[in-house]
């Protein structure tokens, strides 16, 4: 039995609807406006509890925001508001969360979400459109193509699904993946199901803003509308608490948005050395989106070079092969996934891959780790001795600066794993590099 709670409303004195009407007669008559019902929802819960994303039973708050009144007759979860005195948030401001229940093909709510097929390049595309109309923040308006205009709805619309969801209800639509894992369209969700109006709020994820991977560029719903900027991974506020999520109906092969790769593996002839053509370029290009970034001095480019060899091993590696299906080069199953969107991202250096591995960042040369050299190598060398603990010999730093007290921590580490002579002059090679990096968990 579901049990209507209700406070007394005062009518808006410019207000011409009945329930207003009504209760502006029976104050001016001297009648209590609880004689009329003239009322508002404030809470609406059944016996069996309104659940929220699987977070137990909510509760829907009601009063007038600045920017519009609930009046007498709309009630029910469509008429809910956060209370006046909740301050508003970066995560989507005062407004209901949800929107109408998911209807399928017979207009009756449906059992099962309904997945239109889309692909990566149509969803940002269609970001893009409200972006550039600047659709204005509303949980109570809904734009032109139907959807409501708050944070889960532009990602409703971004998706092409057939309603309008909220925080909670999203992940239905998607199967959750690391933040390793995100790409163009993916999206990064927070919902508070203790307290639905406390903060939820969810971000459609456009691609890093560089190799460091600790900052995206987020497409979202806030006030006063739609934006497109830099964002901290996961987000401002909350960040924890953001989980990403990929659209279940993404369709097949499909282009990575910037990329011109085409959908048809090109043929294996076409990579390794001394090639030079328009598909190395493309397959440069998305393996920098998958996380490749970080191989790459300059270009990508239309000459095959060692950089496009260890990306492709790279991004090989990151699906759990080995041997002969990880040797750099790709064959038609590596181009597929790279096209299609499909498959694990390159893991950023000195992360774990697939079962526990660890990728150790490109070693970058003898060359950066002798006296007198200076440069940020230096420096992530010596980060990375004091991390395992070997340090000892620094007094100050480290920095970018080659000095003994670098040479004499490499050469703990080398010899803490048995080596001697040559093997352990201080000076780190690749085998260093490596180890130094790579056994760190």
């Amino acid at each position: 039995m579901t049990v209507p709670v209700f406070e007394e409303y005062e009518p808006a004195p410019d207000c011409d609807c009945p329930g207003c009407a009504q209760q502006r007669r029976a104050l001016a008559a001297g009648e209590h406006p609880a004689a009329h019902g003239c009322r508002k929802a404030l809470v609406l819960v059944t016996a069996a509890g309104v659940v929220l994303g699987g977070g137990g039973a909510g509760v829907a708050h009601a009063s007038a925001p600045a920017a519009g009144r609930a009046h007498p007759g709309i009630s029910g979860l469509d008429a809910a508001m956060i209370p006046a005195d909740d301050p508003d948030s970066e995560q989507g401001g005062r407004g209901p969360l949800h929107g109408r229940p998911l209807a399928g093909p017979s207009g009756k709510p449906a059992t099962t979400p309904e997945l239109r097929k889309t692909t990566r390049a149509e969803i940002i595309n269609r970001a893009k459109k409200w972006l550039a109309a600047k659709v204005p923040y509303s949980m109570e308006a809904y734009w032109s193509d139907g959807y409501r205009q708050d944070c889960s709805g532009y990602v409703s619309m971004a998706w092409n699904l057939v309603g309008n969801e909220w925080t909670g209800s999203l992940h239905q639509f998607g199967t959750r993946i690391t933040r390793e894992e995100l790409q163009p369209g993916d999206v990064l969700l927070f919902h508070n199901p203790a307290n639905p109006t406390k903060g939820s709020h969810v971000t459609l994820f456009g691609g890093w803003t560089d190799y460091t991977h600790t900052s995206y560029v987020a497409y979202e719903q806030t006030k006063p509308g739609t934006r497109k900027q830099a964002t901290p991974l996961a987000y401002w506020t909350n960040s924890d608490k953001y989980i990403p999520y990929r659209y279940k109906g993404l369709g097949g092969i499909t282009t990575t948005p910037g990329s011109s790769a085409t959908e048809a593996f090109p043929g294996a002839a076409l990579f390794g050395p001394g090639k030079n053509n328009k598909h190395v370029t493309d397959l440069g290009t998305m393996l920098m989106v998958r996380g490749g970034k970080r191989f790459y001095t300059e270009g990508p480019g239309p000459r095959w070079g060692e950089a496009d060899r260890r990306a492709t091993q790279a991004f090989q590696r990151a699906q759990g092969w080995r041997g002969a299906e990880a040797d750099g080069l790709p064959g038609a199953h590596t181009w597929r996934l790279l096209a299609g969107g499909q498959g694990r991202n390159i893991p950023a250096a000195g992360t774990a891959g697939p079962g526990g591995s660890v990728t150790a960042p490109a070693f970058p040369g003898r060359g950066h780790f002798r006296p007198g050299q200076s440069s940020a190598y230096v420096t992530q060398l010596g980060k990375q001795l004091v991390k395992r603990g070997f340090g000892k010999h620094y007094t100050t730093g480290p920095g970018p600066r080659w000095t003994e007290a670098d040479r004499r921590n490499v050469e703990a580490f080398q010899r803490a794993q048995g080596w001697r002579g040559a093997e352990a002059d201080g000076y780190p090679g690749p085998h260093t590099w490596s180890k130094l990096f790579a056994a760190a968990r």
